[in-house]
C-alpha cells in the first residue's frame, strides 16, 4: 500500500533573503521545519509521498515547496498559494499546473480578508477559472460557510474541491470540535467534493489511539466513502508522532477494510488531484 500524506507544511526561517509578511500569523513552531527534516520523518514512519501545502505565515510564496518537489521528483507534489490580489492572478490559473510539481491551489476563506470576499462573491471568478483549467482546490472553511460552498459545488460541477481538516474549528477539542460536523457530511451528496481527515489528533484531548474521535471518523467514512476521504497529518501541528498519526488509521480504525485503507491512505488523494 502506498501511503500519501495529504497535507504537510515545510518552511524556511524568516530572513532578509526569504522574508515573511510583516503581519504573518504565528507559525506552528519557532524552529523551521524543512525538506530534509520531512524526508527523514517520512522514511522513519513509512510514508512514501506527501502533498506540500505552503504555510500561511510565509506569505504567498511557493518557491520552497516547488524546490522540494524538484529535488525529490515523484515524492512531493504541491498545492500552492495564489496571490488573489496580483494583477495577473486570473491569467495564472490556465498554466498553473505547468509548473513542475504544482498540482493545484490551496485557499483559506475562513480568514480575512478572503472571508469577506468569499461571502460577497468577490472570488467567484476563481471557481470558474479553476474549473475551466482543471485545477483542483484545497479549501479551509468554517462550517458556517458550508452553504456558500454548497452553492459553488452546484454551480461548478467539474470543479474538484477538497475540504481541509473536515472544516473543524481551530483550537476546539472533542465534542466541541465535531459539534457541527453534520454540515460537512451534508455536502457529501455533491460528487465533486472530498474531505481531508487531516490533523485529527489535534482535535482531541485524548492520547493515542485517540478513541474519542473514532466514531466521528466513522461518520465521515459513512458519508463520503473511502474514495473521497483522505488521510493527512499536518505533521508540524500534531501532538503525537508521525507513526502514531499513521497507525491511527491503519491499525486502530478496525472497521476499515484493506481496500478502504488503500484509498484513504493514498490512492484517493492522488487520483483526486491528478498525481500519477
Amino acid at each position: 500500500m502506498q501511503v500519501v500524506d495529504a497535507q504537510v507544511h515545510i518552511w524556511r526561517a524568516n530572513t532578509p533573503e526569504h522574508p515573511w509578511p510583516k503581519d504573518h500569523i504565528k507559525p506552528h513552531s519557532e524552529t523551521p521545519f524543512g525538506c530534509a527534516e520531512l524526508v527523514a520523518e517520512m522514511d522513519a514512519a513509512g510514508v512514501h509521498r506527501a502533498v506540500l501545502v505552503p504555510p500561511m505565515w510565509q506569505g504567498d510564496s511557493n518557491d520552497y515547496a516547488l524546490e522540494a518537489a524538484r529535488l525529490h521528483p515523484g515524492r512531493f507534489a504541491v498545492m500552492g498559494r495564489l496571490d488573489l490580489e496580483a494583477p495577473d492572478s486570473r491569467a495564472q490559473i490556465a498554466a498553473w499546473r505547468n509548473q513542475p510539481g504544482m498540482l493545484g491551489i490551496r485557499l483559506v476563506p475562513r480568514r480575512q480578508p478572503l472571508r469577506a470576499q468569499f461571502a460577497a462573491g468577490g472570488i467567484d471568478w476563481l471557481w470558474a477559472e479553476a474549473e475551466k483549467a482543471g485545477v483542483p482546490l484545497m479549501v479551509l472553511i468554517d462550517t458556517d460557510q458550508a452553504d456558500l460552498m454548497a452553492q459553488i459545488l452546484i454551480r461548478h460541477p467539474q470543479l474538484k474541491i477538497v475540504l481541509d481538516h473536515l472544516c473543524l474549528p481551530s483550537g476546539a477539542k472533542d465534542e466541541q470540535a465535531f459539534a457541527t460536523l453534520d454540515k460537512v457530511l451534508a455536502m457529501a451528496k455533491y460528487p465533486n467534493v472530498a474531505v481531508k481527515a487531516s490533523s485529527m489528533p489535534s482535535f482531541t484531548t485524548d492520547r493515542y489511539p485517540f478513541q474519542r474521535i473514532h466514531a466521528h471518523l466513522r461518520r465521515v467514512y459513512d458519508a463520503y466513502g473511502p474514495r473521497r476521504m483522505f488521510w493527512g497529518t499536518d505533521l508540524s501541528h500534531i501532538p503525537c508522532t508521525y507513526r502514531q498519526a499513521l497507525t491511527l488509521f491503519t491499525e486502530e480504525l478496525d472497521w476499515m477494510s484493506s481496500v478502504d485503507k488503500e484509498w484513504i491512505m493514498g490512492r484517493g488523494i492522488c487520483e483526486w488531484i491528478g498525481w500519477p
